[in-house]
């Protein structure tokens, strides 16, 4: 192992052990200075505050019912609790992150972003990217070849040039027009605006998408191909426009925009929304949300987020 790497473990660690510290409740004033000049005092300090954040929002059943948990015991019983979540909250999101690749890979990307950013680039060709929010990719402009590490991201391109996108399941040959590629944990969705690609997957047959459509590949095959949907597709233009969706759909989307756990009772599930709901301001959508539906924004922390259904009171 290099001192390099070695360093960047420990650093992700000490992350890793601040935001678990954070979350529980239990940090004081002094805690989060002490916090606040950690990040401070090295780049690569910040850097892993920011990742970690990231990946916190996906761990939905890490150590947060523990570290929470604590905060209803005796005080004897609650450090000691509190001292256990801390603990396996730093080997937990750590591993994960390791695994991923996440501390090389991603912050070593040509072009990468956090959560809740979207950036726009264009290329000395004429190409123009957008990138969705916690996204990463890799740009060879000479050999017409981008790679997504991670995340999403839209490519345009000019008249007469195509762009292979590398993926983890294959590549995709965008031939002409526009088209977005959204990497999960299994496939990619690809979803072709206007021209046309080309979807090869690591095993299989190629398959052909035109304009309006989509599809998803697989390392074992893509398709089938449906009809374009566009509303995901919003985030071009920082917004999410729904017309009587389910409101799963919406809360999935938006917990990509901020920072930290956000969780939702599965009665909720099946409200149906209609709106326009702008991605720079999940917060005051989730407020918007508890207007005008029959449900309860309950904030532990800034990080930790749970819709309920509204409670009935006589």
């Amino acid at each position: 192992m290099s001192a390099v790497n070695g360093n960047t473990r420990e650093v992700v660690r000490a992350a890793a052990r601040w935001l678990a510290l954070v979350e529980s409740g239990a940090a004081g004033d002094s805690d989060l200075q002490r916090l606040a000049q950690w990040r401070a005092s090295d780049v690569q300090h910040e850097q892993a505050w920011q990742k970690a954040m990231q990946l916190r929002q996906r761990f939905s059943q890490l150590p947060g019912e523990l570290a929470l948990a604590a905060l209803d015991r005796p005080q004897a019983s609650r450090r000691a609790l509190l001292k256990q979540a801390l603990a396996v909250a730093a080997l937990l999101p750590t591993g994960w992150m390791l695994a991923r690749q996440l501390p090389l890979e991603t912050w070593t990307a040509d072009v990468h972003t956090g959560v809740g950013e979207r950036r726009q680039l264009a290329l000395a060709d004429g190409t123009y990217l957008e990138l969705n929010t916690d996204s990463a990719v890799d740009i060879d402009l000479a050999a017409r070849r981008l790679k997504l590490l991670r995340g999403e991201v839209a490519v345009t391109l000019p008249a007469g040039l195509g762009l292979a996108v590398e993926l983890p399941f294959g590549q995709v040959a965008v031939s002409s027009g526009e088209a977005c590629l959204r990497l999960f944990d299994e496939a990619c969705q690809v979803s072709q605006v206007n021209g046309s690609a080309t979807l090869q997957p690591l095993r299989g047959g190629a398959l052909a998408l035109q304009a309006g459509q989509q599809a998803r590949l697989y390392a074992q095959g893509a398709g089938p191909v449906s009809t374009l949907d566009e509303w995901p597709l919003g985030w071009r233009d920082g917004v999410l426009r729904l017309e009587d969706r389910p409101l799963g759909d919406l809360l999935r989307e938006l917990r990509r925009y901020r920072p930290g756990v956000l969780r939702w009772a599965p009665a909720l599930e099946a409200l149906r929304v209609t709106g326009t709901f702008r991605l720079d301001e999940p917060d005051r959508v989730l407020a918007l949300l508890a207007a005008s539906l029959p449900l309860q924004v309950q904030m532990r922390t800034r990080y930790w987020v749970t819709l309920a259904p509204r409670e009935n009171r006589a």
